[in-house]
């Protein structure tokens, strides 16, 4: 059996272990977390190089791709500085392939439901994909990359207005401590209602499943939640606030939608070639299982 790990350094609360079967092979998935202890997932790594057949790297990115161009998350990479024959992805490739396709399958499954067409993201640059996607199936999008990340108070509007920011941020924004921008360990599970008259705003809140729950209102009535990497206890809180529907853009398995790291991980892992996938490799094998985000009605 093929085995595939997730070492996150988000809450262990959040840890899950399951058996799937790809492409008529069985893998076993895995996500392990550290609860922001990041020396303690650096250890995992060394300790489980070379023992398994793909790593996923959880609650972080090694960096982001906004549109072509790559900026290295500085703080990040350390964790699989050590990492010497196990492929390691952070879901960067599945980001680019699979939630490329977001907004299209929303439309096309609830999209008459949905009105008016306005997404508020709360991290494009991190998910350029889904961010085109939805521009392109002629959204009003906000990016709110400076809020969510920064508690900058600035929506952007346009794609334009994103890839400007990254160039001139993320050189900087690169080097600064992760959990300076991202939630980690205990943090992820607080709450902190910030920005409502955006989520108000919007039909569809888009992007990272913590950045969204980090500044949720007590109410999302009637919205439409598009993310990933869902407990069923984020499943529970989303359909308390009377979100209506909920599409998750990997697969639902035992009651959890696992991160892009985990997935493209086990992809990695039934391709059986000993590093990450090419973007064309990964739209093939995507393709051949026919992923795609799944809609669920919460109301």
């Amino acid at each position: 059996m093929k085995r595939a790990v997730s070492i996150s350094i988000g809450s262990s609360k959040r840890d899950k272990a399951v058996e799937i079967t790809l492409l008529g092979q069985k893998v076993s998935i895995e996500r392990v977390g550290t609860d922001g202890d990041m020396a303690k997932a650096a250890q995992l790594y060394r300790d489980l190089d070379g023992k398994v057949d793909a790593f996923g790297v959880g609650g972080a990115d090694l960096g982001l791709m906004v549109d072509t161009k790559w900026y290295p998350l500085y703080s990040v990479q350390p964790l699989v500085r050590d990492v010497k024959k196990t492929p390691v992805v952070d879901g960067a490739g599945l980001k680019t392939t699979l939630e490329r396709r977001s907004a299209q399958v929303l439309e096309a499954k609830i999209g008459d439901k949905i009105n008016p067409k306005r997404c508020l993201m709360t991290g494009g640059a991190d998910r350029w994909g889904m961010s085109v996607s939805f521009v392109e199936a002629g959204y009003e999008c906000v990016f709110g990359d400076l809020m969510f990340a920064l508690s900058i108070p600035i929506p952007l509007r346009s794609l334009a207005a994103l890839k400007r920011l990254a160039a001139v941020l993320m050189p900087v924004a690169g080097r600064l401590p992760f959990e300076w921008v991202y939630p980690i360990g205990e943090k992820q599970e607080k709450r902190i209602p910030k920005y409502g008259q955006w989520y108000a705003w919007a039909s569809v809140i888009a992007g990272d499943c913590h950045y969204i729950k980090r500044h949720m209102p007590d109410r999302l009535d009637g919205k439409v939640i598009c993310t990933n990497t869902t407990t069923t206890d984020d499943v529970k809180a989303f359909r308390a606030a009377g979100v209506s529907y909920l599409m998750t853009t990997t697969p639902v398995l035992e009651g959890r939608s696992f991160g892009t790291n985990m997935m493209e991980a086990a992809l990695v892992a039934v391709a059986g070639k000993g590093r990450p996938l090419t973007r064309a490799e990964l739209a093939a094998m995507i393709a051949e299982l026919k992923l795609e985000p799944q809609v669920q009605a919460l109301a």
